[in-house]
């Protein structure tokens, strides 16, 4: 299976599972060479790896309040995103971030709780409408100055937990929907993102800036999208916890669309536990978005309840039988984590699944395209931005050629235009083989088995940051099954291979986030693996 920035018509019958994650590659707004040494930003910070409950207990003993949080946070972006190693993860900053900060104070201090996440600093990706004075681009150059008139329902629901977001991440652009030769991490408004551990490699993405601003401590959780491996990737090379949830347990209203089949948002975090909290918090049912009403009896206020660490004890996971790729380093990861299964009382059972998907992909590109068109022209209609449709951001592009195409074009933008509505034959088709075909084989390989979740390695180690040819991820990935099926997925740390993490994925079937997290739990607490960033300037140095 070959990754690349995403599926192109001319090569998915080659390019094994492909999946939709990357985008673009430039270089950042400045040289390391122009700026300090990297050690002279990697002080000692004070707020390092610390995790949601840890916080909670700090703000409880008066330790420190929301606004000191807050404040710490900011001038560690500032410190490490847009200086020292500028990472370029943060694409805006919450002006009122200080001021929601002293409100959630007051509140504490007067007694009122909203619960585990009350005054906790957090930040989201920028494809989530906030109504605030924060803008929702994409990334887009096309799409400057949109401010949203309504929150999110996601966010809504952030804020009704006492979350204080504090700024927007960077992404790949349009959420790696514009090219087939993109590398991820850059948009044309907020720049390329880079990866913490070695400066010149990649990110992953679309959650790009989401990735790299948890694993560099710039927040303690935050908010990424994924339409085919764009939470579970970047987490994977970033060396943190993500997950994507079942489609219909968070609601997408208000978030800027490629897939009403596959889109969903979901947590990042540095610990699965984390990752859990900011969970319970987004999962809801939206009368608005009518997939969440699906989820009715299914979703969980808490999903820290599935924490054990016994919880691999018995259970059946599914390994594919033939290599994902060739990498002696990536395999021997692999192999110490079944290794490390086994010791934890995991059964594991041998599948063969992989290559029945392979023959999907030509099949999703095509659902996502017209997927796209249809649900960005209703999202942009009633947008305050300055482009009104998929034509318009098109011809925007066109005209200002320089700045928002300086490495790569949009042909995933035209040829998604020149789709015709969802009730066209072609798409009802690819729907069926997709989305459909998906379910079919999971469900075939979990009930045959009786699997309790599959596994293996969710992405190799990062490639490089590449303007001129754009990703290139080698044989490893474990996000198309998750994400065509619309089931379940969570990744978690597992080693290093060049000095870059590895991560080591869990799917299963619908609405079963909580035994998925009991099993990236006891595999976490198991194995010790997530490192902190290095911040390498390059994989030679």
């Amino acid at each position: 299976m070959k990754r690349r920035s995403f599926l192109t018509t001319a090569t998915l019958a080659s390019a094994g599972l492909t999946t939709l994650l990357v985008t673009s590659c430039t270089s950042s707004t400045k040289n390391n060479e122009d700026s300090l040494p990297v050690e002279d930003f990697i002080e000692a910070f004070e707020l390092d790896e610390e995790t949601i409950s840890s916080l909670r207990e700090k703000l409880t003993s008066g330790k420190y309040t929301s606004e000191q949080l807050v404040q710490l946070y900011l001038k560690r972006i500032e410190a490490i995103d847009k200086n020292g190693p500028q990472l370029n993860s943060v694409i805006e900053i919450n002006p009122d971030a200080v001021t929601i900060a002293i409100t959630m104070d007051k509140e504490l201090k007067a007694g009122k709780s909203r619960g585990p996440l009350h005054g906790i600093p957090v930040l989201i990706k920028d494809n989530i409408d906030t109504a605030d004075k924060m803008q929702t681009t994409a990334g887009s150059l096309a799409m400057a100055g949109n401010i949203a008139s309504k929150d999110a329902f996601v966010v809504q629901k952030l804020r009704e937990a006492g979350v204080i977001i504090i700024g927007k991440t960077n992404l790949s652009e349009w959420a790696n929907f514009r090219s087939t030769q993109s590398c991820s991490g850059w948009s044309s408004r907020g720049g390329q993102t880079k990866n913490p551990y070695i400066l010149d490699h990649n990110p992953c993405g679309s959650s790009a800036g989401s990735g790299t601003a948890v694993s560099a401590n710039l927040c303690v959780v935050a908010v990424g999208t994924e339409t085919d491996g764009s939470i579970v990737c970047p987490a994977s090379v970033n060396g943190i916890v993500g997950i994507k949830p079942t489609v219909g347990l968070v609601s997408r209203s208000g978030i800027i669309p490629i897939s009403k089949t596959q889109d969903t948002a979901g947590p990042m975090a540095r610990t699965v536990t984390d990752a859990a909290i900011l969970l319970g918090a987004m999962a809801a049912i939206d009368q608005d978005d009518v997939v969440t009403l699906e989820s009715k009896g299914k979703t969980q206020k808490d999903y820290t309840t599935f924490l054990d660490i016994n919880a691999l004890k018995g259970k059946r996971i599914g390994i594919e039988k033939k290599p994902q790729g060739d990498n002696k380093y990536v395999n021997a990861l692999l192999e110490d984590a079944i290794d490390l299964l086994k010791k934890q009382g995991a059964i594991i059972v041998e599948i063969d699944y992989i290559e029945k998907f392979e023959a999907l992909g030509q099949a999703e590109f095509e659902v996502l395209q017209y997927e796209f068109k249809e649900g960005l022209n209703s999202y942009l209609a009633s947008a305050n931005a300055k482009v009104k449709n998929l034509t318009e951001v098109i011809n925007f592009n066109i005209n200002n050629e320089d700045k928002t195409m300086p490495y790569f074009k949009q042909e995933t933008l035209e040829s998604s235009n020149e789709k015709k509505g969802l009730n066209d034959k072609k798409y009802l088709e690819a729907l069926k083989v997709s989305f459909e075909g998906s379910k079919d084989i999971l469900k075939a390989v979990f009930e045959k088995k009786k699997l309790d979740a599959i596994c293996g390695i969710t992405m190799g180690p990062a490639c490089s940051i590449d303007m001129i040819y754009g990703d290139r991820w080698g044989g490893y990935s474990l996000t198309s099954p998750a994400a065509t099926s619309g089931y379940p997925h969570i990744t978690v740390p597992n080693g290093m291979a060049y000095d870059l993490p590895v991560g080591l994925s869990f799917f299963g079937t619908p609405y079963t986030e909580g035994e998925l997290i009991g099993l990236g739990f006891a595999f976490e607490q198991a194995s010790k693996k997530r490192l902190k960033p290095a911040f390498k300037t390059s994989f030679l140095k």
